[in-house]
C-alpha cells in the first residue's frame, strides 16, 4: 500500500501559544518560519510525525529576525526582535518567500491522525510524560484544545510497529485553561495546577493552545 505524505496546518491561539512551543523549556529553541498562507503572512513552528508535516502556525503581525521568550516572575514576555541582547530565550525566524516544503496540504484524511485516549486526571496526563526510554529529553508539551462545550488538556505518544501510530492522551476539562503551565510536584503527593508562575521544586508543562478543534486530535463527532 502506498501512504501519501501529506503537510497539515494548525492554527494556535495566540503568537504567545507559538513562542510558548518553539521556546519553553528547550534546551535548543525550534527554528521558525514565516510564510503566506491563505492570503495572509503567517508564522509557524514544525512536529514531525512520520507521514505528516505537522504545522502549528499564527498570523504574524510583526516582522523580525527571531522569537524572544523569557519568563520573569509571574510574567512571560513574548516578542519578535531583531537582535539577542537580552538573556532569553530565542528561536530565529526564517522568512520564506515561497512554501516551506514540497508537501501538498490534505487534511480531508490525515495517515497520522491520533487516536483519543482519555485518562482519569491530571496527575495520569503528568506522569505520562515521562520517557524511560528518553528520561532526560522527555518532551513535555501539552496541548489544550476547544472540545464541545468544554476544553480538553492532552499529551501526545507514538507506538512504533510495523507503522507508526500516535494517541492524543487527554483529560476532559471543566473550562478553558487561562495559565500558561501545568505544574506538578509528584513526589509530594500533590495534584497539579495551572500556573504562570514558575518555582523551584515542581516540574512545569507548557500548555499550548489550539484555535479551533482539529480534525488530526481524532475526536470524531
Amino acid at each position: 500500500m502506498t501512504i501519501s505524505q501529506n503537510e497539515c496546518f494548525v492554527e494556535l491561539s495566540s503568537f504567545d501559544d507559538l513562542a510558548r512551543y518553539a521556546c519553553a523549556f528547550r534546551e535548543y529553541p525550534q527554528r521558525v518560519y514565516s510564510q503566506e498562507f491563505n492570503g495572509k503572512r503567517v508564522v509557524s513552528s514544525t512536529m514531525l510525525l512520520a507521514n505528516t508535516l505537522l504545522i502549528f502556525y499564527t498570523p504574524l503581525k510583526k516582522s523580525g529576525r527571531y522569537i524572544s521568550y523569557q519568563i520573569t516572575g509571574n510574567k512571560e514576555i513574548c516578542e519578535i526582535v531583531e537582535s539577542t541582547k537580552n538573556i532569553s530565550h530565542y528561536a530565529p525566524v526564517i522568512h520564506a518567500e515561497s512554501e516551506i516544503s514540497p508537501l501538498p496540504e490534505k487534511e480531508e484524511k490525515i495517515i497520522d491522525q491520533f487516536y483519543p485516549i482519555r485518562l482519569k486526571d491530571l496527575g495520569s496526563l503528568a506522569r505520562l510524560t515521562y520517557d524511560p526510554e528518553f528520561p532526560d529529553g522527555q518532551n513535555l508539551t501539552l496541548f489544550a484544545l476547544p472540545r464541545k462545550t468544554s476544553w480538553v488538556l492532552g499529551y501526545i505518544t507514538s507506538l512504533e510497529m510495523d507503522e507508526v501510530y500516535y494517541n492524543f492522551n487527554y483529560v476532559e476539562l471543566d473550562s478553558e485553561p487561562t495559565k500558561n503551565f501545568l505544574k506538578y510536584q509528584g513526589n509530594q503527593g500533590k495534584n497539579p495546577e495551572f500556573s504562570d508562575t514558575i518555582d523551584h521544586g515542581f516540574s512545569y508543562f507548557p500548555i499550548i493552545k489550539i484555535k479551533d478543534e482539529h480534525s488530526i486530535f481524532g475526536f470524531s463527532d
